[in-house]
């Protein structure tokens, strides 16, 4: 706890090591790329989450801005991200926009408490083949909702669910347009070989600026920004309250803890990939906080949810950026394309946008892993396509939910299964009494003791194994000691099965004497009023103690039997 603090980096950039002009050069060299690398993105994905084009770019000006200013990462590139694409899209049908910016807010709020009360690191626990699981389905459902612009296809918007989605789709194939096609394919492919040329300029804002003059120089049929939206403002919006609907308040908590869940998980994810490329290391909590002031701040100006994009992150280390100024020149950098060229921003063909997300959504899965987990673990396997299957075809709280509870379990099964429980008096091991200095076998067990042994966490997976191997004990000894130097903690299940242990012993006249007790399972025990019960004699925290004790039980016994 006296380790916690809540500092960006910025402020210890600027305050506490010495900023030098040649790291904000090579600071406004990366801002700048990656600005123009966020502005076809902000504007697909805005599209693409079923909200207005400028709404992706006034995300990624306020958001951006506020996440690397506040945020605990040196390079973290924050806006909006693929991530969000279906759950925003969900939560815009339902409820509308207004909806989506209370909720956002409300997301906002809560990744700002799960950061001052230091949930950081334990969002960083959550299971790899979850995250694999529904990272893929994301993808999936990425993809399916450009399918519509991919093909150029005359229907309405198509509905939410995934199945209806392909239902809608097949429905209306008829409807194709193969300029729409054409133009995708040729989009997808010069953003697919573009990063052989140079990954300094990205290959989406090169197949606009080829693509979309081709298409106004020959009239090609296909639907554009401004024949789906109109035009396109060219200034940030007056900040202002959403409108609430009161009654619709309790039903936007589900979609907020999804938003917060999903935000955290995916900015702490590309924090540690930036981790990795700068040889730093983050404040997750710190990220977290700026993470909810970015997600209240950004509706104000007509944004949605944000969080930090891995793609854009990594984009900016590789261009030099260093510092958490070059994310704020990030967000100036779009502010001023917007305000310039942002009516030009109209005449962008609607399917180099959908071919722009197809890479989104490529990029975004994690195919290799999934198909390296697949064959896995069994356990771990299921954990993933359930994961999967419940993002595509339910949804992603539920999907989320439910892969934790299920890693869960699966991880108490094998720690269960990892615990040892045994008898060990008349057990002698070659290689423990070459290994163990310790081991029971280098000591003289007086009659009528019994030594009991357990190897790993004392829980409630383990309480029933414990049961199960007392019932061995056919006799009731003299002493029980119970070995417990291999047990680093015990929870309250365990606890209860001890205190069985030591009232079956009352009842049958037997001492029950602990040994080996480290001090986290201690401190249970003197919490729980166990340790008072057993009595301090018969607690040590060494075996010879603990048969020092055994001793002085029996051979008093023994003398008066004599």
């Amino acid at each position: 706890m006296k380790n916690f603090r809540i500092e960006p980096k910025l402020y210890t950039v600027l305050f506490r090591e010495r900023y030098t002009l040649s790291q904000f050069s090579r600071d406004l060299v990366a801002g700048v790329l990656v600005g123009i690398v966020a502005l076809p993105l902000s504007i697909a994905l805005a599209i693409a989450s079923g909200v207005k084009p400028e709404q992706g770019i006034y995300t990624a000006v306020i958001a951006g801005f506020l996440i690397s200013a506040l945020g605990g990462s040196r390079v973290q590139i924050g806006g909006p991200t693929g991530a969000f694409i279906v759950l925003v899209y969900n939560t815009v049908q339902q409820f509308g926009y207004g909806g989506l910016a209370v909720a956002t807010m409300l997301a906002g709020g809560l990744l700002l408490v799960m950061g001052l009360l230091q949930f950081g690191s334990a969002i960083k626990f959550i299971p790899y083949p979850v995250t694999v699981g529904f990272t893929c389905g994301i993808a999936v459902l990425i993809a399916t909702t450009q399918v519509r612009d991919l093909l150029g296809l005359e229907m309405p918007p198509p509905p939410a669910e995934f199945h209806e989605k392909i239902i809608a789709y097949a429905s209306h194939i008829s409807t194709i347009n193969p300029h729409s096609v054409g133009l995708a394919a040729a989009a997808f492919a010069i953003i697919l070989f573009w990063p052989r040329v140079t990954r300094r300029v990205p290959g989406s804002l090169i197949a606009i600026l080829i693509l979309t003059p081709l298409v106004i120089a020959l009239d090609l049929p296909v639907e554009t920004i401004r024949s789906r939206f109109g035009s396109v403002p060219t200034m940030l919006p007056t900040p202002s309250l959403p409108d609430i609907d009161w009654r619709q308040l309790p039903r936007l908590f589900q979609p907020a803890f999804a938003i917060a869940m999903l935000g955290g998980i995916e900015s702490l994810l590309s924090a540690v990939v930036a981790d990795g490329m700068t040889g730093r290391r983050h404040r997750s909590n710190t990220e977290l906080v700026a993470q909810g002031i970015a997600n209240i701040a950004s509706p104000l100006f007509l944004g949605i949810p944000a969080t930090g994009a891995i793609a854009r992150t990594a984009t900016n280390i590789r261009n030099g950026g260093q510092t958490p100024v070059a994310g704020m020149v990030h967000a100036a950098t779009l502010l001023a394309i917007m305000l310039v060229f942002g009516k030009w921003a109209v005449l962008i063909p609607m399917p180099i946008l959908a071919a722009i997300l197809l890479k989104v959504a490529m990029d975004m899965g994690e195919w290799r892993l999934l198909i390296r987990l697949l064959g896995a673990q069994r356990g771990d396997a299921l954990v993933m396509v359930s994961t999967f299957l419940l993002t595509v075809f339910a949804d992603l709280t539920v999907a989320i939910g439910f892969g934790v509870v299920m890693a869960s379990f699966l991880f108490m099964h094998r720690m269960a299964e990892a615990t040892q429980i045994g008898i060990i008096t008349d057990e002698v091991n070659g290689d423990e009494l070459e290994d163990d200095p310790n081991a029971i076998q280098r000591r003289v067990v007086p009659d009528g003791v019994e030594v009991f042994e357990i190897y790993g966490p004392f829980f409630f997976g383990a309480a029933d194994r414990f049961k199960d191997e007392l019932r061995r004990i056919e006799k009731p000894p003299r002493v029980l000691i119970l070995r417990m130097r291999h047990v680093p903690t015990i929870d309250a299940t365990g606890l209860i099965a001890l205190e069985d242990l030591f009232q079956k012993c009352q009842k049958e006249k037997t001492e029950l004497v602990l040994s080996g007790v480290q001090s986290k399972t201690w401190d249970h025990l003197v919490t729980s009023g166990l340790y008072r019960r057993i009595g301090p004699e018969n607690v040590h925290t060494h075996i010879d103690y603990a048969l020092a004790r055994a001793r002085e039980i029996v051979e008093p016994a023994v003398s008066a039997t004599c």
